[in-house]
């Protein structure tokens, strides 16, 4: 097999070199044939089916632009709609944009409409409670007018008899001979019922306020107790002020004292006043209610100064003296004053400074007073018939060397006022002391005195009093001990060979045990003498009491004011100056229990 192939190739190379060595034959020109009819009507046909072909192409070709012309009117078409959109687009963004801006603008309409609708809805509450309430206020104009106060229903009982309504005169208990000293007596009393009035206005930055408070409880000279028990129209307080917003306020007007303990800086209608029943309140509270003018400067609701110019008057005791002085006169009814009552001639009205603080716990107050005191001494009344005050014609007394003498007084005090519990316990120290300062105590203990050659003797004196009261929900409990003290300001005349002044140790009180038959019968008890001189050392009283609340309308929806009751007792002493002969110290002693039963004014 491999021989054969060999072989084969052999032979293919061979040829194929023959074939490449070989001359390559001319070709021959073929003959023209000839036309015939059948070839043109082939070609005719040829043509004419080329020219149909391309008919059908331009049919085509017409039907490409017609598509083409539809596609380019459509492509127009969304041209322009995309156009319109855009333009429409545009349109839409401003006036998103000025929905934006005016969206804005109603949410600030919207939050002020909130607000004011708020305020509507508080101001038509408030109008709806006042309509379906009888209203706690009354507007007038530009003021606000809170009328208050209450009705009061009260009764004390006393072991030894004073002769006196539900306020208590401390500094005249009966002395162990006295005939009312052996009777106990009642009363009944709707006189310390009470009404006020409070009008508020407001200007750019200054509030404006007055206050009038008044109560029954004085004694004009027709009022009696017969028939009609009409009793004069007391004013307690009538005055006004002007509350600056920068911390300076000024008030004028009868109000209470700067002396009397504030519960809050030094503001008026914030007095610390004890819860008794007994309008004359408790031994030992230094007040008055007097007129006056007061300034005063908050400092950051931490801090107050305040300074007043108050009435003065003077309360004045002396035994034995000459009558060679002259410190006031009975009141003039033409003047307006009761004539069963004295007026000193004063000389300048008493200046009072009081410093409060509230540092964060507790209330402390210091203060000081200064009075200035005058009388006219007439040196010639107490010299018996002489060359010295007169003419050897005419001896004796006479005014002819007369003058006046003045006294400067005054005292220091300080308060001290703590909360605890939750403000439902509060503890109270007050103490006030200093000369001529006992007409600010409750107790009524005197000034001064007279020394023999008719000069003021100033009385020095001191009042304490300490407080505890309980507040519940329904009750409140109230304790209080306090005590007055006078020291003696006597002095010898020796021109009548007689002690003169106050708490002499040389005066009598033997007759202070022994009663004596009445003076005239009926209403006039006996007197115990000239041998009872009885001055006053130290008044001291403990008090316990509560209120009860029945019904409070602070607490309802609607307030229809508030109704209480409420028992107190007191234990009082009246401890006197010693005098000159034994038994030689009197002292009066009163158990007295009082009721209340309050409506006050919503």
């Amino acid at each position: 097999m491999k021989s054969a192939s060999k072989v084969c190739a052999i032979l293919f190379l061979a040829t194929g070199l023959v074939a490449q060595t070989s001359p390559v034959p001319k070709p021959r020109k073929p003959k023209p044939a000839a036309v015939t009819a059948a070839d043109v009507q082939s070609l005719k046909d040829a043509i004419a089916a080329q020219q149909a072909a391309l008919a059908q192409q331009q049919q085509q070709i017409q039907q490409l632009r017609d598509e083409l012309s539809r596609k380019d009117q459509v492509v127009q078409q969304a041209q322009t709609t995309a156009a319109a959109a855009a333009t429409k687009a545009d349109a839409a963004q401003a006036e998103a944009s000025q929905q934006q801006q005016t969206v804005t603008e109603l949410k600030g309409d919207v939050t002020d409409l909130k607000t004011n609708l708020t305020s509507t809805v508080v101001s038509i509450q408030e109008t709806q409670k006042s309509v379906s309430e009888p209203p706690t206020a009354i507007h007038v104009k530009g003021i606000t007018i809170t009328p208050g106060g209450f009705l009061a229903a009260e009764t004390v009982w006393r072991s030894r008899a004073l002769g006196a309504d539900i306020n208590t005169p401390f500094n005249t208990l009966t002395m162990p001979g006295a005939s009312t000293s052996r009777m106990s007596e009642f009363f009944g009393s709707g006189r310390q019922s009470r009404l006020s009035m409070l009008a508020e206005g407001r200007l750019k930055s200054v509030k404006l306020s007055g206050y009038v408070e008044a109560d029954f409880l004085s004694a004009g000279v027709t009022s009696n107790n017969n028939q009609s028990n009409s009793y004069t129209w007391r004013q307690r307080q009538a005055w006004g002020q002007a509350a600056f917003d920068n911390g300076w306020t000024f008030t004028g007007g009868q109000m209470w004292s700067l002396v009397t303990e504030t519960k809050h800086g030094t503001d008026n209608r914030s007095e610390a006043l004890p819860m008794t029943i007994d309008p004359q309140y408790t031994i030992g509270f230094s007040w008055a209610r007097q007129f006056g003018f007061r300034l005063s400067k908050n400092f950051g609701n931490k801090v107050w100064f305040a300074v007043a110019m108050e009435n003065s008057e003077v309360t004045l005791t002396s035994h034995n003296n000459a009558s060679n002085f002259l410190v006031g006169t009975a009141g003039v009814l033409g003047g307006l004053y009761n004539n069963q009552a004295n007026y000193s001639f004063n000389p300048s009205p008493d200046i009072i400074a009081k410093l409060a603080f509230e540092p964060g716990f507790g209330h402390y107050e210091i203060f000081g007073v200064y009075s200035r005191f005058r009388d006219r001494i007439f040196p010639c009344i107490d010299i018996a018939a002489t060359t010295v005050c007169g003419s050897s014609t005419t001896p004796g007394p006479n005014a002819t060397t007369a003058f006046n003498s003045s006294a400067n007084a005054g005292g220091f005090g300080a308060n001290a006022r703590w909360s605890f519990d939750k403000k439902r316990l509060d503890f109270g120290l007050h103490a006030l002391g200093g000369s001529a300062v006992g007409r600010y105590g409750t107790g009524g203990l005197a000034d001064m005195s007279a020394r023999s050659n008719g000069t003021l003797d100033l009385i020095r004196s001191y009042q304490g009093l300490t407080t505890l009261e309980w507040h519940g929900p329904k009750m409140d409990v109230y304790l209080n001990a306090g005590a007055e003290y006078a020291s003696r300001a006597a002095s010898y005349d020796p021109i009548t060979g007689k002690y003169v002044g106050y708490g002499s140790p040389f005066f009598p009180n033997t007759s202070c045990f022994t009663e004596t038959g009445p003076g005239s019968g009926g209403f006039s008890p006996g007197s115990l003498g000239s041998n009872c001189t009885a001055d006053t050392r130290v008044l001291i009283e403990g008090t316990a009491g509560f209120w009860y609340r029945i019904y409070d309308g602070s607490k309802e929806k609607v307030n229809r004011g508030r109704i209480q009751f409420g028992p107190q007792y007191s234990y009082v002493t009246r401890n006197t100056w010693s005098g000159s002969s034994s038994p030689n110290q009197p002292h009066g002693i009163d158990n007295m229990i009082f009721t209340s039963f309050r409506y006050y004014l919503p």
